[in-house]
């Protein structure tokens, strides 16, 4: 590795220091309907996320949920202390493309129709209030 590309790594690893997040990779759901359920969660208090969620009949609310708690006790773990009502939000959330599984199905006329099996990673982060609320 180059004396630039290292600098650049070194600074991105110390950004990655301060934030707050959880990945989840490779989830056999296609993005766009992961996309649906992070929508929904976008920018809300994360406590008030965790109800949502648990009560959405979508699929895909399970796993986020599940992720959502990872980067609660992400936050609580390089913090120290417990997180509290009205204190962490979700600042962002991606649903990126991952693998596709490419598969063939049976046609008429000796055919094959292809199907595409989609997955997806999911990456959720977790900030303060009272951060963001100094800033603006």
């Amino acid at each position: 590795m180059g004396a630039r590309k290292r600098i650049s790594a070194d600074k991105r690893k110390e950004a990655l220091k301060t934030m707050y997040f959880a990945k989840l990779n490779n989830v056999p759901t296609s993005p766009r309907k992961m996309r649906l359920v992070a929508d929904m969660v976008r920018g809300m208090e994360v406590f008030k996320a965790l109800g949502v969620l648990k009560f959405s009949s979508k699929e895909a609310s399970a796993r986020l949920e599940k992720l959502l708690r990872s980067a609660i006790a992400n936050w609580e773990q390089k913090n120290e202390r417990k997180a509290e009502s009205g204190e962490l939000y979700i600042s962002a959330i991606y649903v990126d493309a991952a693998a596709m599984l490419k598969r063939l199905r049976p046609a008429p006329q000796g055919r094959g129709y292809r199907i595409r099996k989609r997955s997806n990673h999911v990456t959720l982060f977790v900030d303060t209030m009272s951060k963001n609320d100094n800033q603006n």
